[in-house]
C-alpha cells in the first residue's frame, strides 16, 4: 500500500514546547498531588524469594499510633492480577495474587498494607509486623525443568536442504542480564474515593490510562464509568508503566474499602525489588551459509524469564523476538522457537525495545561470526544478504510484512558517513602498534505502529483548536507533535492548538503510548480528525466543530537502520571506550527532527547502559544483590558519546502520516553494534565472541583476555 497523500504538508520542523515548564520545576507529578485528609500507605514486603507464611502477626502494627488500617489479602477477597495479553498464543500461566497469602514467591512481594495518617506512622507500624517463614525451593531464571508459560514457533523453508548444502556454520549464545527501567520518578499512586458519587479518582503515572482504569474498575467491582484515571507528568516510562502493578490496584482497593484518599509513593529500593524489570533472555542461534555466501538457514532458541507475577504485556518480548528474526535479511529456511517461564523474582515486562534488541543482537552476532569464519568482510556479507528495496512490501518467513525500506541504502549511507574503508585501514595501523580496537556493525528492523488509537479535535469560533488524545506522553513531546499535525491540516499556527492527554474523564479511550506507536497511530488519529474538521469548515458548517476519530491502521509500520561503532579496549585494565558511533535511521515521515533526535539519543543511552554497565543480580536464594544505585550502574553524562546521526525516509504505507517509530531504535541497534565491536577488538587475541556477555564491564573484558591468552 502506498503512503497516503496528505491534504496539507507536514511541518518541516516543530520545536518542542514542553521543555521550559519541565526544566524549571513546574512539572506536576503524582508525588506532587495532595488532597485533604489523605492517608498514606506502606507495604510490608517479603524478605524471602519462596517460602510458606507460617505466621504474619500484625497486632502491634494495628495498635500503633496513627494507623487507620492494616490490610491483608483476605481483607480484599484475595484479589488477582488482570489477565495478560495472550497475543494469540497458548497461555498456561498461574493466577497471580495482588498480595501474598499462604506463601510468598519473590523478594519484595507485598504481604500486608499499612494505612496511616502520616507516612512516618505507616512506616513505623510496618516495622512492627512479625513474620515467620518456612523456606521453600527457589527457581531462578531459566531453571531446568520449568514448564513454559507461552511458546512461539516459526518454521519456513526446506531446513534439511539448507543444512545439507551448508558451506559454513556458526553458532552463538548470549545470556542477557535483567535490567531496571530506572525511571527518574519512582512509582506513585493516589486514589480518592467519593462518597457522593461512589466513584474513584486515581492519579497514576501510566502509559495506558484507559486500560489502567478498566483494570482498577474490574478489581474493585465497579462500573468503568465510576473510575477516573489521571496521568499527569510522568518522569520516565519505557514500557515499565504500560501495565498496572499490584501496589497500584491495592491502593485503589484500599481507598474504596476505607472510603478515603490513600497515597503510596515507592522508594528507590522498592523500584529495584518489586517494579517490573526488562530483558533477561537466553539467546542461542545457528546460521549456515552456502558456498556463495548466502544465508541458508537460521535456527534460534530464545528463552525469556517472566518472574513471579504476570503484567499485561508479559508475553510481548518473546513474541517480538521470534517474529522479527531473521531481521532485514533473506534466509532460505528458519526454525525459531521462543518460550517464557516463571521464576521466583521480580516480574519481567516490556522495556524499551521489548524483544527487538534480543532479535537484533542474536542475528547481528551470527552475521559477524559467519563473516569471520568465511573470511568475508562483515559489511560485504550483509550487503549480499539484505532484502532489496525492490522486494517491498516483503512477506517475512515468520508471517510479518515489511511495509517499506531500503536496507542496503542505510548500510551504504552509514559506511559512507563512517568512512568504512579508511576506518579499517586506521584500525590495522593501530593494531600494528598493539592497540585493541574494533569496528562493529549492526542492522535492525523495528515493528512500530499497529492497531487503533483515538483523538478528539475541536475547532472553536475564535480559531483556537483543542486536541484530546487517548495516547498520553511520558516525555515524547506530544504537545508539540500533535499540535503541529493539527495545525498543518487546519492551516493555523501550532501556538493556537492545545493538547489534552492522560485523563480518562476528558480524553477518549485509547491504547496508549507504547511500542513506538504514538506518532504513527496516535498522530494519524489527530491528522484524520483535523482533516475532517477542515473539510467541514470549508463546506460552511458553523463553529465550534468537533470530530471524534478512532483510527485503525491498515497494517504495521517497520522502521529500520544501521549503526556502526568503533570501540577500544585497554589491554591492561579491560576498560572499554566508545570512540565513535555513526547511525543511520529510517523512521519514515518525521514531524519534529528535534524530538526524533532526542528519542534516538535517549534510546542510545539506555542501549549503552545495557551493553556496558547494567545488570540485575540475584543470588542462589533469590536475594537481590543489586538493590540500590551503589550496586547497579547506569550511564552518566560523561560516558555518553555524541552520535553522528543521519536519516533516510521511506514513508510507511500503513498509516495516514507515513510515519514510523523512533523511540526504541537506540536500544535495538546500539547494543548489537557495541558487542560486535568488542568482539572485533579482541579477535587478535583469539577471544571467542561467545565469551563476551553483557554488560561488557572492564573486569569481564579483562578476564576474557586473560582466559584466551
Amino acid at each position: 500500500m502506498p503512503p497516503l497523500t496528505l491534504a496539507h504538508p507536514l511541518p518541516s520542523a516543530a520545536a518542542r514546547v514542553e521543555d521550559l515548564r519541565l526544566i524549571t520545576g513546574r512539572g506536576r507529578y503524582v508525588t506532587d498531588i495532595t488532597v485533604p485528609g489523605m492517608l498514606h500507605a506502606v507495604f510490608v514486603r517479603s524478605t524471602h524469594a519462596h517460602a510458606r507464611l507460617d505466621r504474619v502477626d500484625c497486632a502491634a502494627a494495628v495498635a500503633s499510633a496513627g494507623v487507620r488500617a492494616v490490610l491483608r489479602s483476605a481483607d480484599f477477597g484475595y484479589p488477582v492480577m488482570p489477565s495478560i495479553n495472550p497475543l494469540g498464543n497458548g497461555f498456561a500461566g498461574p493466577m497471580c495474587h495482588l498480595m501474598a497469602h499462604g506463601s510468598v514467591t519473590a523478594v519484595g512481594q507485598p504481604m500486608a498494607m499499612i494505612v496511616a495518617g502520616t507516612l512516618d506512622a505507616a512506616t513505623l507500624a510496618a516495622e512492627l509486623v512479625e513474620v515467620d517463614y518456612a523456606p521453600l525451593p527457589v527457581n531462578l531464571d531459566h531453571a531446568a525443568g520449568a514448564a513454559p508459560v507461552t511458546t512461539v514457533t516459526h518454521r519456513a523453508g526446506d531446513m534439511a536442504a539448507a543444512e545439507r548444502d551448508a558451506a559454513h556454520r556458526v553458532s552463538v549464545s548470549q545470556v542477557q542480564p535483567r535490567v531496571s527501567a530506572m525511571a527518574l520518578e519512582p512509582r506513585a499512586v493516589l486514589a480518592q474515593w467519593s462518597n457522593d458519587t461512589a466513584s474513584l479518582t486515581v492519579w497514576l503515572a501510566s502509559q495506558s490510562p484507559s486500560r489502567a482504569r478498566d483494570d482498577i474498575a474490574r478489581a474493585a467491582g465497579m462500573p468503568v464509568a465510576s473510575v477516573q484515571v489521571i496521568s499527569p507528568d510522568v518522569g520516565g516510562a519505557f514500557g515499565a508503566r504500560a501495565s498496572v502493578h499490584p501496589e497500584e490496584l491495592l491502593v485503589a482497593l484500599a481507598a474504596q474499602r476505607l472510603k478515603a484518599a490513600v497515597k503510596w509513593t515507592g522508594t528507590r529500593s522498592e523500584e529495584f525489588t518489586s517494579a517490573v524489570q526488562g530483558r533477561g533472555a537466553h539467546l542461542a542461534g545457528t546460521l549456515t551459509l552456502d558456498a556463495m555466501g548466502r544465508f541458508a538457514s537460521l535456527t534460534a532458541r530464545i528463552d525469556f524469564p517472566l518472574g513471579a507475577w504476570l503484567p499485561f504485556s508479559a508475553a510481548v518480548p518473546a513474541r517480538n523476538a521470534a517474529r522479527i528474526l531473521p531481521g532485514p535479511y533473506r534466509v532460505a529456511a528458519i526454525n525459531v522457537k521462543s518460550e517464557t517461564r516463571m521464576a521466583h523474582a521480580a516480574a519481567i515486562n516490556i522495556y524499551r525495545g521489548a524483544g527487538r534488541p534480543e532479535a537484533a543482537l542474536l542475528m547481528e552476532c551470527l552475521v559477524d561470526a559467519a563473516a569471520r569464519q568465511a573470511g568475508i568482510d562483515p559489511v560485504a556479507l550483509r550487503r549480499a544478504n539484505l532484502i532489496p528495496a525492490s522486494a517491498m512490501p516483503y512477506p517475512t518467513p515468520t508471517g510479518e510484512v515489511f511495509d517499506s525500506g531500503d536496507y542496503r541504502a542505510a548500510l551504504d549511507r552509514a559506511c559512507e558517513r563512517f568512512g568504512y574503508a579508511h576506518e579499517r585501514s586506521e584500525q590495522a595501523r593501530r593494531r600494528a602498534v598493539g592497540e585493541l580496537v574494533g569496528i562493529g556493525v549492526a542492522m535492525y528492523v523495528e515493528p512500530c505502529g499497529a492497531g487503533w488509537e483515538s483523538a478528539r479535535v475541536t475547532l472553536q469560533a475564535d480559531g483556537c483548536v483543542q486536541i484530546a488524545s487517548g495516547s498520553p506522553a511520558q516525555g515524547q513531546g506530544h504537545e508539540t507533535t500533535y499540535a503541529a499535525i493539527a495545525a498543518a491540516a487546519l492551516d493555523c499556527a501550532p501556538a493556537d492548538v492545545t493538547v489534552e492527554q492522560g485523563d480518562t474523564r476528558t480524553c477518549p479511550d485509547g491504547i496508549g503510548a507504547l511500542a513506538s506507536r504514538s506518532i504513527a497511530i496516535g498522530g494519524s488519529a489527530v491528522h484524520e480528525a483535523a482533516t475532517k474538521l477542515a473539510q467541514r469548515r470549508a463546506s460552511g458548517a458553523a463553529l465550534p466543530l468537533t470530530e471524534d476519530i478512532v483510527y485503525h491502521a491498515p497494517g504495521e509500520a517497520w522502521a529500520h537502520g544501521c549503526v556502526i561503532a568503533r570501540l577500544s579496549i585497554d589491554r591492561d585494565t579491560g576498560e572499554p571506550t566508545i570512540e565513535r558511533i555513526v547511525w543511520v535511521d529510517d523512521a519514515g515521515h518525521i514531524i519534529s527532527p528535534q524530538l526524533a533526535e532526542g528519542q534516538l539519543v535517549g534510546g542510545m543511552a539506555q542501549g549503552i547502559g545495557q551493553a556496558l554497565l547494567e545488570s540485575i543480580v540475584y543470588d542462589a536464594d533469590g536475594q537481590l544483590l543489586t538493590g540500590s544505585l551503589m550496586d547497579y550502574a547506569v550511564p552518566r553524562a560523561g560516558a555518553m558519546p555524541m552520535p553522528e546521526l543521519d536519516h533516510l525516509v521511506s514513508p510507511a504505507g500503513t498509516n495516514a502520516l507515513g510515519a514510523k517509530g523512533v523511540g526504541e531504535a537506540g536500544c535495538i541497534g546500539v547494543p548489537a553494534a557495541l558487542l560486535n565491536a568488542a568482539a572485533d577488538a579482541l579477535a587478535p587475541l583469539s577471544v571467542e565472541a561467545s565469551a563476551l556477555q553483557f554488560p561488557l564491564t572492564a573486569p569481564r573484558l579483562w578476564r576474557a583476555m586473560r582466559s584466551a591468552s
